[in-house]
């Protein structure tokens, strides 16, 4: 049975919120950015505690990352965040050519992505944006698992010398990460180990890794579970190993199943150490409206889609 239990429930995007504002205390060079929305990305936030370093650009994306652009090249260090759909779509040139070809320390915080956005729809589902930001030279792309370490991250991340895109959820989730935990860009943690299979999942598909590891520990298979916290740089040594070590992987994240994080994985064992893996990702298509957990089951990247997928790929072990 695995150590890891829920100690709370909470929005990752509070988590953001929360560091951000800690940050905003700590250094004065820090600002914020937003395209209108605020109190639902929680920059509301920081714009409460500092007015005066908290700017509304408007529903006006390609701008807003413009002029975080410049903020950086003055000294500053900007937080902008948006919805991941308008966040990494909407101004994409604007992030290619101002942020990732001038590799300019702006932090991009996306909230609400993925299918569990779920009331809102396809249209505010971002199942690409991994992909599409993975694709930008110099660009760091993240997604964590819980509060606890999205707070971690936010604060990891005044450090970063590159652009960083950041992904996170809207829902409430189980918080079951350790706060004193030290945290590393690039640096998977192993959260369980096993012998017989690997998971490796990002953002909310963590913890629907460690429960569909308890149903499968009962079955005697023995699981190990990384946090792929980081899609790029990916983990290249952690991957290795466990492809060495347990002989198949499974990947998990709420993103399409091209161009995510299996996309990443599969191109490390691709040119390292080959071995058979299953993609636990959105399958080619859309999403829809729909409560989280429900579509989650519905497009096959919950616990009980992990564990087929784990059967399915020990079968294909030699």
């Amino acid at each position: 049975m695995n150590k890891y239990k829920i100690t709370d429930n909470k929005a990752t995007r509070l988590g953001f919120g929360e560091a951000l504002v800690e940050l905003g205390n700590e250094n004065p060079n820090v600002v914020a950015l937003g395209a209108d929305v605020t109190g639902s990305v929680k920059t509301d936030l920081f714009k409460k505690a500092f007015p005066d370093r908290f700017f509304n650009i408007g529903i006006s994306e390609q701008d807003m990352i413009g002029v975080a652009a410049g903020l950086a090249i003055a000294g500053k260090i900007p937080f902008v965040s948006a919805y991941g759909e308008f966040a990494s779509g909407r101004p994409f040139d604007q992030i290619r050519q101002s942020l990732a070809y001038s590799e300019l320390p702006v932090k991009i915080c996306a909230s609400h992505c993925g299918i569990t956005v779920g009331p809102d729809g396809a249209t505010h589902q971002s199942l690409e944006d991994m992909a599409i930001m993975r694709a930008l030279p110099h660009m760091v792309v993240a997604s964590p698992c819980d509060y606890n370490q999205t707070k971690k991250m936010i604060k990891a991340s005044l450090n970063l010398k590159q652009p960083l895109y950041m992904r996170y959820f809207r829902d409430n989730s189980p918080v079951f990460t350790n706060s004193e935990d030290a945290f590393q860009f690039g640096k998977a943690d192993t959260l369980i180990d096993g012998k017989d299979i690997t998971i490796i999942a990002c953002g909310l598909q963590v913890w629907e890794a460690i429960l569909a590891e308890e149903i499968l520990s009962n079955e005697g298979i023995s699981v190990r579970v990384i946090n792929m916290h980081t899609i790029k740089p990916i983990d290249v040594e952690a991957i290795v190993k466990s492809a060495k070590e347990t002989g198949a992987i499974v990947t998990a994240e709420d993103h399409q199943k091209h161009g995510g994080l299996g996309g990443a994985v599969a191109e490390i064992l691709a040119q390292y150490y080959p071995v058979p893996q299953e993609f636990v990702a959105i399958n080619d298509t859309f999403g829809e409206s729909g409560v989280g957990t429900e579509l989650m089951k519905k497009y096959g990247i919950d616990k009980d889609a992990i564990v087929k997928a784990v059967r399915k790929v020990i079968s294909r072990k030699k």
